[in-house]
């Protein structure tokens, strides 16, 4: 069920105690190389939230578009917010439904530095007594990524990104484009020579031309798997008490 798609006294009936809300959360506008578009982890995000969809009764928020994702501020195209800014953005966006009863949520999360934000929202609602959980997109799926993966590092618009998105949205892809750029090292990834950070021209970290649909399909259904695994250990973990700082322990 998609919050979107309901009327007011739809969501009125939709949003109780008992319901578990999906927060997709992808960047709409953040480069990926020049193979893939800024709009890659959204994308994925909405993609795997569809997944869901099919499993578990869920009900589906509209996608965050815009977090915080300083690491590619020098591409042309990409945004961040400042890190209060995204921690907030998800506070307001669950205290808003929560007030309609909603008591579990669980942040489809696409990103590495969203983490960063993530994890002192979800404090700060378990404060409230509301129990937030969010996906570490990095450790997803993270079996078969090691089985598939075959590049010697990277972790953006490398490999195993650009399989995943063969598997779900060939035509997204251009893989006549497709490079390997990884440069080991540390800080944001930038395309001038020289500035502070690790240079990549490309924008890509990794290797993307060892990408394949098969390697993507590998991944994204073990990445589903584990989804649906932590949703369902969502529904099971005790609700934080009022002016708690934190969820229960494992959960």
């Amino acid at each position: 069920m998609y919050l979107s798609d309901l009327t007011w006294l739809q969501a009125r009936q939709a949003l109780h105690t008992g319901t578990l809300v999906l927060l997709p959360l992808g960047a709409a506008a953040k480069q990926h190389g020049p193979h893939l578009r800024l709009d890659n982890d959204r994308a994925l995000a909405d993609y795997l939230a569809a997944r869901i969809d099919e499993r578990e009764d869920v009900v589906i928020a509209p996608t965050v578009g815009y977090h915080f994702y300083p690491a590619f501020a020098a591409y042309a195209g990409s945004t961040s917010l400042r890190l209060e800014t995204a921690r907030d953005v998800i506070i307001d966006i669950i205290t808003s439904l929560a007030a309609f009863g909603p008591r579990r949520f669980y942040v489809l999360n696409t990103g590495v530095s969203t983490v960063r934000a993530l994890e002192p929202a979800a404090q700060s609602l378990a404060s409230r007594g509301i129990l937030m959980h969010f996906t570490r997109i990095d450790r997803a799926g993270n079996a078969a990524v090691q089985r598939v993966q075959q590049q010697t590092g990277g972790s953006h618009a490398d490999e195993i990104e650009t399989s995943m998105m063969l598997y779900i949205d060939p035509a997204c892809v251009d893989m006549t484009k497709a490079a390997r750029d990884f440069q080991p090292g540390s800080g944001p990834l930038t395309p001038y020579a020289g500035a502070p950070g690790v240079y990549s021209p490309t924008g890509i970290y990794g290797d993307a031309t060892l990408a394949s649909a098969e390697k993507g399909r590998e991944v994204v259904e073990a990445t589903v798997n584990d989804l649906l695994r932590e949703i369902a250990a969502l529904r099971n973990c005790p609700l934080p008490p009022d002016n708690a700082e934190a969820a229960e322990d494992g959960c």
